[in-house]
């Protein structure tokens, strides 16, 4: 009476041969059982679809099926008792009480994740989105908000970054870790490693002024360097060469030379204290990079490094902000996915318009790195490989997991150890989302599906902001 090796999702987001289109649906059950079916009249009630175990969660059982436009009823099928759902809408007909829901076309709509795709694993996560959402509603209103609204939030959020300054970052307590261009590169990726930071403005001596950044980036170049020319990094040599000379090499191999041949210096991108939070954040989302330098110039004087300005101290200013008045700014009581905001897993049988970019943990560690340079993805993890001496290895043999590893053995400063993985759900508000990346060292944040953590998307420091300054 039942087909046994039917694949709910095979026909999702397509049209059929008869010209029907269908829609993946996610259904739900999460009141436990040994074994649970799902059927209904969207499959005239001739087939029993198996519903997969919520890994994590043992009471909750998932499963996606395809159906078309319209009214539609179904029911579970668990431990060989039919059974319904009293959370979800439901009625009575002539063969008992059925759960109910309407298939209606939302435009605006996420991607939904195929039930069989990969989450990630090893990996540490915030087991707290388990508690948050318990069964996924299928009848989940996509909430609207007027043209004029989302315009009025954010002509007060630019308000109010016109009207401070880049003085009000600063700290009023701590320090800002500056290194000498003649420094070895070994030695700068070390105290990169040992300080817990990501990049550090570069000084010169013989200049009287900063000249530059050293970054993670520029650790990702050189291993991919090693890869390239297949040869390993001995440890005389990344004691003799200086950031200096990697800088001027770096120009060299991005062709970044005049007529005559010699290196184009690259002019530093900074901020002064008087600047205002919005030129401050434009000028790190113009330019492409992860901080801006407070420097205060005054004649005669060596120029004072203040602060280092990033996306996320402006977020932090932003979200005490709105605190006091979040009725008056409602974009922010959206949830992410109504935006949408960030890059999103496509859905069946759809291509993306932006790149989600995914490795296996068994992928080579070379393979990592030319994603990274290509994609450009900011990455805090692989100052960790300086620390584990990555350069002494072949790289095209390590893996991810390998080098993932190292991060996990490398402890950070003051014995601090923060979640490599920081996740939220689609259902999260926008401002529930701003203060997780206002956090320090939290530049993205992973989309999960509450329950199983499958990936959904995921979502940036520069998303936000290319959303709320338009």
């Amino acid at each position: 009476m039942f087909a046994s090796d039917m694949n709910p999702a095979r026909d999702a987001g397509r049209v059929t041969t008869a010209g029907t289109v269908l829609f993946p649906i996610q259904f739900t059950w999460p009141h436990g059982g040994r074994s649970v079916f799902l059927s209904g009249s969207f499959n005239r009630w001739t087939e029993l679809v198996p519903m997969s175990q919520v890994e994590g969660c043992p009471n909750v059982f998932q499963a996606v099926y395809a159906v078309p436009l319209g009214c539609h009823e179904y029911k579970f099928f668990v431990d060989g008792e039919w059974r319904h759902d009293e959370r979800q809408p439901h009625k009575t007909v002539e063969y008992g009480i059925v759960n109910t829901f309407d298939a209606i076309p939302i435009h605006a709509e996420v991607p939904l994740v195929h039930p069989r795709s990969e989450i990630l694993n090893n990996m540490e996560v915030d087991n707290g989105l388990m508690h948050r959402v318990s069964a996924v509603t299928l009848n989940q209103a996509m909430p609207r908000i007027s043209e004029e609204d989302v315009t009025a939030s954010r002509h007060r959020i630019a308000v109010y970054l016109q009207a401070h300054t880049a003085y009000e970052l600063l700290p009023e307590s701590g320090k800002v870790v500056a290194l000498d261009v003649a420094l070895p590169v070994k030695q700068a990726f070390h105290i990169l490693s040992e300080q817990g930071i990501p990049l550090a403005p570069l000084w010169d001596f013989r200049k009287g002024k900063f000249v530059g950044v050293i970054t993670a980036s520029d650790f990702i170049l050189i291993l991919r360097e090693l890869v390239n020319n297949r040869s390993n990094l001995t440890e005389e040599e990344l004691e003799t060469h200086s950031i200096a000379a990697w800088k001027e090499g770096k120009a060299y191999l991005n062709g970044q030379v005049d007529g005559h041949g010699r290196p184009i210096p690259k002019e530093l991108i900074y901020a002064g204290p008087s600047e205002n939070l919005k030129d401050v954040a434009l000028k790190i989302l113009q330019s492409g990079v992860a901080i801006v330098p407070i420097i205060h110039l005054e004649d005669g004087l060596f120029p004072q490094l203040l602060h280092l300005a990033s996306l996320a101290g402006i977020l932090k200013c932003i979200c005490r902000y709105v605190k006091h008045c979040p009725s008056s700014l409602p974009i922010l009581q959206l949830p992410i996915y109504a935006i949408p905001l960030g890059t999103w897993v496509p859905r069946i049988g759809e291509s993306s318009s932006r790149p989600f970019a995914m490795l296996r943990l068994t992928a080579s560690l070379s393979s990592a790195l030319d994603m990274l340079v290509e994609g450009t993805f900011p990455v805090l993890d692989i100052m960790a490989l300086a620390k584990g001496r990555a350069y002494t290895h072949n790289l095209n043999e390590m893996t991810v997991h390998q080098a993932l590893q190292l991060g996990l053995d490398s402890n950070p400063p003051y014995g601090t150890r923060s979640q490599r993985c920081q996740m939220c759900l689609r259902t999260d508000t926008l401002l529930k989302v701003m203060e997780q990346l206002a956090n320090p060292g939290v530049r993205r944040l992973v989309i999960v599906e509450a329950g199983s953590n499958r990936v959904e998307g995921i979502t940036s420091l520069t998303d936000i902001f290319r959303f709320l300054l338009g």
